[in-house]
């Protein structure tokens, strides 16, 4: 059965945008190589005139905006009210999580920066919550409800935050670079796009289990990262090579409209992201990050794609942060009628007034999450604040092979163990 994303439906399901004519003929079929790593199209370069604007107008035919979800006039078919309750516990747990956080800095808890993500939940909650344990997430600096959505527990992002033992990197990583093995969250990265070749790299690894170690590997992985980030070189390396190997990759574009303190719409000669995707062959959706019934219903559709390896999709969600770009921004560069409008337009309220309205549940039943979550978060502060700190042996690990990290002597013993290493550095 075709799929809303599927180029054979496009015109039927969809209004298209960036074609001549808005409408798209029969998909060309090229021929395939058996070979894993060679391209999967061949054609000669002396094509014919209507071939070069067959495959002109195929590429630039594109999967349209938050139609996507329209026509299905929010009915209560969208999700059960045990997937509605799921996705609500999750968004209020993201927000009371960071809240929590921006206390603690103020507190002096936390160190370096932490940037929160207030207002964003629709986004990490629709695509995440669709996820299995095995398939991968990669994040960015903006990335505790990542984590905590992807079933890292609140202790062990708290704890990290604390730079404490119990953290899920043992205090090694802080609020920038939350891993969890067990999770596959394959980490939060401080620069911008460094985590897009990660994903794409996570990617290949299911593809080359399936096609080439023969498992039965259906793992995909999402990709999270900021407008700020789509004018970077390695976001559109890693758009081509997951396009040419098809790829079960989700690139998400977190769209919060300012890239600390730049808007989106002054640093782009073209503001809409999401027609980045078809320029290399995948498809290219924008939809209302303020809404997790929109994120999900586009989500669901883009990680059944990969799961079929039918490769990656670029999804464009635009959201928009409740806070400055981290708790050191007194955040005064944006019009304060631009974030009241955001403000009223709260993803936590729309669910819960979706719920209501529908009878998918009371009151009291949303009211008994969040009085839950309050003592979840309560209980994260309380372990951090009680566990230790790293030992000062534990500075070095996990830096070099050498796993006590000052090397190995021509002896074959550890260098630290020699009673002459610390000679002349006691005052270090």
């Amino acid at each position: 059965m075709a799929t809303a994303f599927s180029a054979a439906k496009l015109t039927s399901t969809f209004p298209l945008r960036g074609s001549h004519d808005d409408r798209l003929s029969d998909p060309i079929r090229f021929p395939t190589t058996s070979s894993f790593l060679r391209s999967s199209r061949k054609f000669a370069l002396n094509s014919s005139p209507r071939l070069n604007h067959a495959i002109s107008g195929r590429r630039s035919a594109v999967v349209a905006v938050s139609e996507v979800v329209k026509e299905k006039k929010m009915k209560n078919n969208l999700l059960t009210k045990e997937e509605g309750l799921e996705l609500y516990e999750d968004m209020v747990l993201g927000r009371a999580f960071e809240d929590m956080c921006a206390q603690m800095y103020y507190r002096g808890k936390m160190f370096g920066f932490v940037h929160l993500y207030n207002g964003q939940e629709a986004v990490s909650t629709g695509f995440i919550k669709l996820l299995t344990q095995s398939d991968s997430v990669v994040s960015t600096y903006r990335d505790h409800v990542h984590a905590l959505s992807k079933g890292v527990p609140a202790r062990a992002v708290m704890s990290e935050l604390f730079g404490k033992t119990t953290g899920c990197c043992r205090g090694q990583g802080g609020s920038m670079h939350m891993f969890s093995k067990e999770h596959n969250v394959l980490g939060g990265f401080a620069f911008i796009g460094e985590g897009i070749p990660v994903a794409t790299g996570a990617a290949f690894t299911s593809r080359y289990k399936r096609d080439v170690l023969k498992e039965n590997c259906e793992d995909v992985t999402v990709a999270f990262f900021g407008d700020g980030t789509c004018n970077n070189g390695q976001f559109y390396e890693c758009l081509n090579m997951a396009a040419l190997w098809k790829l079960p990759i989700i690139f998400v574009v977190e769209n919060n409209l300012w890239a600390i303190g730049m808007s989106h719409l002054r640093a782009t000669s073209d503001p809409e992201i999401w027609k980045k995707g078809p320029a290399f062959g995948m498809p290219g959706v924008h939809v209302d990050g303020m809404d997790v019934l929109k994120v999900r219903e586009v989500a669901k559709e883009a990680v059944t794609r990969a799961r079929r390896g039918e490769g990656p999709t670029l999804v464009e969600c635009e959201t928009y942060r409740f806070r400055g770009h981290s708790l050191a921004d007194p955040d005064e560069l944006r019009d304060a009628a631009e974030k009241a409008k955001y403000a009223a337009r709260d993803p936590i309220t729309a669910l819960k007034k979706y719920m209501i309205e529908n009878k998918m549940a009371s009151e009291a039943e949303l009211k008994s999450i969040e009085k839950k979550i309050d003592e979840v978060v309560e209980d994260a502060v309380e372990f951090a604040d009680a566990s230790p700190q790293p030992a000062r042996s534990q500075l070095l690990e996990n830096v070099f092979a050498d796993p006590k990290g000052f090397g190995i002597g021509p002896d074959g013993r550890y260098r630290c163990e020699d009673p002459k290493f610390t000679q002349g550095t006691a005052h270090v």
